[in-house]
């Protein structure tokens, strides 16, 4: 698997490119992404949301019309899609698919699980791809997402963490603002963030 990073818009979103399998997932599209996906995808299979809120998805409905592939999001975030409170403008998407809590999709012998973690917001998710995971808003290098914002709840948040301390396995991070990190390193800080909130 390869994967093409590229922040984007005033808060630096990181949106993500990931191919693998000659596949590529567009994930997290967030404010002026399409013309660099565009140029950065043989073979665009989905765009994949981690979370509805605007930064992530502002270019949702521009790429779903100029490469026609289908929009995946959380289906508790669905609502955030067509409408943002402190960004009005936000330009609307409809989700081709309404993501299930930890539903697993199979492109192709391809695997990718949303991995349910609300708190930030009601459908925050992590992805997983392979050995990939991109975190969204959830976990972030040394943080965790704000859960002061409409909809977000510090006690779903407490209670996705306190289920993210059991994950078994390490994998690398790759979240939705800043740089990488992993499971076992973000899993060393999870209880500082629980007694946070």
């Amino acid at each position: 698997m390869t994967i093409k990073t590229q922040p984007m818009g005033a808060y630096q979103t990181n949106c993500y490119i990931a191919t693998v399998d000659g596949k590529d997932f567009i994930i997290d599209p967030g404010v002026g992404a399409t013309q660099w996906v565009k140029e950065n995808v043989t073979n665009p299979v989905a765009i994949l949301n981690t979370h509805g809120h605007f930064d992530h998805v502002w270019s949702n409905a521009e790429l779903q019309n100029e490469l026609g592939v289908k929009l995946y999001t959380p289906q508790g975030d669905v609502m955030l899609l067509s409408s943002s409170s402190w960004m009005p403008d936000l330009p609307p998407s409809t989700p081709d698919v309404e993501v299930k809590p930890n539903e697993t999709f199979d492109f192709d012998g391809v695997k990718v699980t949303f991995h349910h973690f609300p708190g930030h917001c009601p459908g925050c998710s992590m992805i997983e791809i392979e050995d990939a995971i991109f975190s969204g808003d959830f976990i972030f290098e040394r943080s965790i997402g704000r859960c002061d914002f409409p909809y977000s709840s510090p006690q779903d948040m407490k209670q996705s963490l306190q289920r993210f301390k059991t994950i078994p396995y390490d994998k690398t991070l790759y979240p939705g603002h800043g740089g990488t990190t992993t499971i076992k390193q973000e899993q060393q800080h999870t209880d500082y963030w629980i007694a946070t909130l």
